[in-house]
């Protein structure tokens, strides 16, 4: 391992610390974005993941949850929900990589988000945002282009 590397190492274990801190509040987008790109800029293959919240929108957890191939990623709802409960999560943040590096999100993306959006409501567990991550460019975020 480079000296870069070992930079870069100690970067992504500061944010998840500062992320994932007991009591930690989720109070910037922009902290979430760069402990992702950190994550998830560099997987070589599509990755779910999601950020469980409590009421105060502090981190319970951050996990991956499904892991697909270059192009895609099966993600099942009913997994999701059951993670949420499992957590008692009252809200989520979901983030996906897109090894290509293009954050534009597919139809598939959006439709995704819409059935996992409405799976969730009905245990009443708020979407926040989802992030596409793709390399060293900045990720989409679908609250700010106005998806979600």
């Amino acid at each position: 391992m480079d000296r870069e590397d070992r930079l870069i190492a100690r970067a992504k274990k500061a944010l998840a610390r500062r992320l994932a801190a007991p009591g930690a509040a989720i109070d910037s987008p922009a902290v979430v974005r760069d402990f992702l790109m950190l994550e998830l800029g560099e997987e070589a293959r599509e990755v779910f993941c999601a950020l469980f919240l409590d009421a105060q929108n502090r981190v319970l957890s951050f996990e991956p949850l499904f892991a697909g191939t270059l192009t895609e990623t099966s993600v099942y709802p009913r997994e999701v929900v059951r993670r949420c409960l499992d957590l008692n999560a009252a809200a989520v943040v979901f983030a996906h990589n897109h090894p290509s590096g293009v954050t534009e999100p597919s139809n598939a993306d959006k439709y995704l988000t819409d059935r996992l959006k409405a799976a969730l409501a009905m245990f009443d567990v708020r979407v926040l945002d989802h992030f596409i991550v793709g390399g060293a460019s900045r990720p989409l975020s679908f609250v700010e282009r106005g998806l979600l």
